[in-house]
């Protein structure tokens, strides 16, 4: 689905923030069109849920290179037990919604139901995924993002077992590596994603680069939203090229 042109216009995040602090606007809205505009620009929302919508493009950038990402040992003998079983955009919006739950660390939600119906729309137009993991029917982990031409934009992600969430990201970065995404971004560093080996760019780099890989052809990947894998299935990296080729 093609979306019409955005009726506001974003900054260049170096001229406007030129010390790096981060924020870059207030205001627009959530309408998937504002949002593509803000992606395209390096921009994300991000709010407190009685705040007014604020526009995000922290300097340095948090990033992760699906190519070089390696699963831990202990994850590896998770993903060869089987239990669990992999899709792609199959629950977006009950991803979306299970991520803006409370967490152990934190009760507020910056997954407003504003951002729900924005991030759902982008998905219904093609340029927002989810990865979802299953125990039978249950939904136990996932995670979200934008995906534009060669880039993917990660949100968000939950989990309601150990180490399933990491389990769609390992799937995630497989998925990237064999569709030749330069990176993945993580947007704002924390332990968690330095621990799955996330590193740091400086924005001017990454919004330098952001423009060849957002006008890259995006990759098809209709054969993986139409079916279910199981866990083992992360392990073949030649998996994921024979289905994308």
């Amino acid at each position: 689905m093609r979306l019409p042109v955005s009726q506001f216009q974003f900054p260049n995040p170096e001229q406007v923030d030129p010390q790096g602090e981060g924020i870059v606007g207030i205001g627009a809205d959530l309408s998937p069109s504002t949002l593509l505009e803000a992606y395209c620009h390096g921009i994300f929302p991000w709010f407190s849920k009685d705040d007014p919508i604020c526009w995000w493009s922290p300097d340095p950038r948090c990033i992760i290179y699906p190519k070089q990402f390696q699963p831990s040992k202990s994850l590896l003998r998770q993903l060869k037990k089987d239990r669990y079983t992999i899709t792609l955009s199959h629950a977006f919006e009950q991803v979306v919604r299970a991520c803006a739950e409370p967490r152990a660390y934190a009760q507020e939600t910056w997954i407003t139901e504003g951002i729900i119906a924005g991030y759902t729309d982008l998905h219904e137009a093609g340029l927002a995924h989810s990865v979802e993991v299953w125990e039978g029917t249950q939904l136990v982990g996932g995670l979200y993002g934008v995906q534009i031409g060669r880039a993917f934009f990660g949100e968000s992600m939950f989990s309601r077992q150990t180490d399933v969430s990491k389990m769609a990201f390992c799937f995630l970065m497989k998925l990237c590596a064999a569709s030749d995404f330069a990176w993945v971004d993580c947007q704002l560093p924390n332990d968690h994603l330095l621990s799955l080996g996330a590193t740091t760019l400086p924005r001017r780099d990454f919004l330098q680069q952001l423009k060849t890989v957002i006008m890259q052809v995006p990759p098809n990947w209709q054969a993986f939203t139409a079916r279910a894998f199981p866990t083992q299935y992360i392990l073949t990296t030649d998996a994921f090229l024979d289905l994308i080729h």
